[in-house]
């Protein structure tokens, strides 16, 4: 019988990658001010930025499109992701929105007051960034097994509870929430399980505060919680997912990761008074409560990604993907996070390069190295995103994320060419300085300088 898991789908359209030389990324990430994020498309011959809004869409979600209703208000695609929504989650108000952040923008405007706190296992850089920006302070509680990339703890996303309920105990009159974020993708995209999941929820309860999710890959999660947790493997994805969500006072996602879409959100709620707060914000700055910020055919696009992505040969192939890649690299003896997360793969940068300190960008660095060699992009998960000015992050990382039914077993054997010529000459890597910045979110457009010339071209693809 064979063993190879193929892709459960066939190619019908194609679309040119670009291909271009180093000396020709190397201008480019020059007038790029050496951020990836500031490369244009064209320039990228694989891009591993992120997974969010990135991947394909299958026939029935274009065909969803077709019939998509434009009504302003009252739209019947709405009433149609209502009824997928709320048969998966059981939540009770389905609020779409343009795409996450704006989910998590309208959340904490009706529940997060100056001076208050969220607790969660990893905020990710958009939450950390709308929590922070609307005067509030957000608590990462995941536990230790995280902060060691070798440690192969099957749930590193994992939230601490002995911390947790000591900070609901010393802190609760200023506890806004708790959020678990599934999966935890700062962290390495690496799964919460379900009796943790349940263990945070009554805690939460117990000291009264209300329980979120950040579900941007639910359902990720829980086909991890199918291949991991004891007592969850003869259970379908869906029936996990279910419980899940069930356990949840409301959630926010990025419905352009575990959507299958290229835009879109939701912010889903139980509470009628909350839910009547947020909706009057989303008329004031998404749209009407049936589109939020979204065309009809948008919405029915979602409403087909919702049931396709709970598709368990699809999981099946789209963890096994992942895993092929980090198999490759770890042959080699890259340096990874482990175990092998969801959505991506993420090499651990302070390891990889170790005569770049931390305050000198070691994941900036290998991130711009990738790109000169085969023209990959990827993104660091590390002291650019997460740090701040004279502090570094507790994890250096390179996230290589890839894109849901996009590339195939070729792309990836590639990447792991360049990541293996990369890895040869790592000792060359030098580091980088930050030239300018904003204020929130710095990685996104931030301005950068190496701190001594480019190794020189031995080559390149």
């Amino acid at each position: 019988m064979a063993k190879t898991i193929i892709e459960p789908f066939r190619i019908k359209m194609t679309e040119p990658l670009p291909m271009t030389t180093r000396g020709q990324r190397e201008r480019f990430l020059g007038d790029a001010k050496f951020n990836i994020f500031r490369l244009r498309a064209s320039q990228i011959t694989i891009d591993l930025l992120t997974d969010s809004g990135t991947g394909a869409m299958s026939a029935a979600q274009w065909g969803a499109m077709m019939t998509g209703d434009e009504t302003y208000a009252g739209s019947e695609s709405y009433f149609q992701l209502e009824r997928v929504v709320q048969e998966l989650t059981g939540q009770k108000y389905v609020i779409p929105t343009h795409q996450g952040r704006a989910s998590e923008h309208i959340l904490f405007s009706v529940m997060v007051k100056p001076g208050q706190i969220v607790l969660a296992n990893a905020h990710f850089d958009t939450t950390r960034a709308n929590v922070e920006y609307l005067g509030g302070t957000a608590i990462d509680l995941v536990i230790a097994e995280a902060s060691d990339p070798r440690n192969e703890h099957p749930f590193k996303g994992n939230i601490d509870l002995a911390r947790l309920e000591q900070h609901l105990r010393t802190q609760g009159d200023h506890v806004a929430m708790v959020l678990m974020t599934i999966t935890n993708n700062r962290g390495g995209g690496q799964a919460v399980s379900l009796a943790n999941l349940k263990a945070a929820r009554e805690l939460a309860h117990r000291f009264g505060k209300p329980f979120f999710l950040d579900a941007a890959r639910f359902a990720e999660n829980a086909w991890l919680i199918k291949q991991r947790e004891s007592g969850q493997g003869q259970r379908s994805a869906r029936e996990i997912a279910q419980e899940i969500f069930r356990l949840a006072d409301g959630f926010t996602m990025s419905a352009k990761k575990d959507g299958l879409v290229n835009i879109g959100g939701l912010l889903c709620l139980n509470d009628d008074a909350l839910a009547e707060r947020a909706r009057s914000l989303l008329i004031l700055t998404e749209g009407f409560p049936t589109y939020g910020g979204l065309a009809g055919r948008d919405l029915a696009a979602l409403a087909t990604g919702l049931t396709e992505v709970l598709d368990e040969s699809y999981l099946e192939y789209r963890l096994a993907s992942v895993r092929y890649f980090y198999n490759l690299l770890d042959k080699l003896g890259v340096p990874l996070m482990r175990p092998v997360g969801g959505h991506a793969v993420y090499i651990d940068a302070a390891q990889f390069a170790p005569q770049i300190p931390k305050e000198e960008l070691p994941g900036v660095a290998l991130v711009n190295e990738l790109y000169l060699e085969g023209g990959v992009r990827a993104v660091e998960v590390g002291t650019l995103m997460f740090g701040k000015p004279g502090e570094v992050a507790p994890l250096e990382l390179v996230r290589l994320t890839f894109p849901r039914r996009t590339y195939t077993q070729s792309h990836v054997d590639y990447l792991g060419e360049v990541v293996a010529s990369v890895f040869a000459r790592r000792h060359e890597l030098s580091g980088l300085r930050i030239t300018r910045q904003p204020q929130f979110l710095r990685a996104f457009t931030a301005e950068l300088e190496p701190l001594a010339p480019c190794a020189p071209a031995k080559g390149g693809r």
